[in-house]
């Protein structure tokens, strides 16, 4: 079996630029990384990561605390997580919490038994979070993704949520709608969610109508339609709806067609992430798109500037508003009659 002296030999370099190489690959130069890298190749040789964690303390591993690996917005952040993570020598070890904040401290104090060398984490409530104040006491450096707190003094990756939302309410005005409505998952379990309402208050009353409270789901990302139901008869039912996400958003319009509603003629939806599995439905989702792979690559850039001991700034992430089948000009005017639809039970 080869070891390190050999391969640093074949490689033409010094046994403590071999172990550098291994240990911290981007304080080596390129050329001579690739090889140190060729080296080892040829002489099928692996490095002991269990000696170097003993040596160095750090294990090169990024701990990542999501609620939930089946939304796609969090599959592409976490793509691009890995590829930052790996070009700079780390590994992600990925967690879910299923949108359960109770579970946050204990899956964190589980990551931090396993040495991690840092956090990237997406909480329930940034603003209120038992877990974070936790983790000031503790000496690993952590960074949020998606929430927006509002204290400057916490690391933070995200768009403007506010804004975000804001914008797409003033779109759907411009297409003449006045009633609209607000469509979410449990508030209680996402501040991500609650911005977003916030946005949509402050553009409701911008434009001078009527803001409507939150038409809440019991799950995240599936719509029940005996919910919504009720929002969509009268005079001053509701015309168009935004969505806390496109997942939520796909299903309500899943609902609304299965009722016999047309989208948009009867009612349009915007949803919010902007993942690629709206633009390949019909009709294809309009959405507030985030960008998830920045978003990620950051996440892991500001990481390891706070791992070295630096003050990254941070800047909220742009977000573009993308337009679809789903959301169009209003069709009826507020007062017209509407067919009575069942709902199935």
């Amino acid at each position: 079996m080869s070891d390190l002296a050999t391969v640093a030999k074949r490689a033409g370099v010094s046994r403590a630029t071999a172990a550098r190489a291994f240990s911290q690959p981007e304080l080596v130069r390129a050329s001579t990384l690739a090889r140190v890298m060729a080296a080892a190749a040829e002489l099928s040789f692996r490095p002991n990561r269990l000696a170097q964690q003993l040596r160095t303390q750090a294990t090169r591993i990024i701990g990542v605390l999501i609620p939930d690996l089946r939304n796609p917005v969090f599959t592409e952040q976490l793509q691009a997580m890995e590829i930052a993570a790996r070009a700079q020598g780390y590994a992600l070890m990925v967690t879910t919490t299923g949108y359960d904040a109770s579970r946050e401290a204990e899956i964190v104090e589980e990551m931090l038994c396993q040495r991690v060398d840092g956090l990237v984490l997406t909480v329930a409530d940034a603003e209120h979070s038992e877990l974070l104040v936790k983790l000031e006491q503790e000496s690993v450096p952590y960074v949020l993704v998606y929430n927006q707190p509002d204290s400057e003094s916490v690391c933070a990756v995200s768009v403007d949520n506010r804004q975000a939302m804001h914008q797409a309410t003033q779109y759907l005005y411009s297409l003449g709608h006045r009633h609209i409505g607000m469509v979410a998952g449990p508030v209680a379990q996402s501040d991500r969610a609650r911005l977003r309402y916030e946005g949509y208050c402050r553009a409701m009353e911008m434009c001078g109508l009527v803001r409507q409270p939150v038409i809440e789901m019991p799950h995240h990302t599936r719509a029940r339609f005996e919910l919504l139901a009720p929002w969509l008869e009268g005079p001053e039912r509701l015309t168009a709806l935004l969505c806390s996400n496109d997942l939520l958003a796909l299903s309500v319009i899943g609902d609304l067609q299965r009722q016999g509603y047309r989208v948009p003629d009867d009612l349009s939806v915007i949803g919010f992430d902007g993942i690629e599995l709206g633009e390949l439905t019909y009709p294809s989702l309009c959405s507030v798109v985030q960008p998830r792979a920045a978003i990620g690559r950051e996440a892991v850039e500001v990481l390891l500037a706070r791992m070295r001991g630096e003050q990254p700034k941070i800047q909220r992430l742009p977000h573009q508003l993308r337009e679809g089948e789903s959301a169009g000009p209003l069709q009826r005017s507020d007062t017209d009659a509407r067919r009575t639809v069942p709902v199935s039970t």
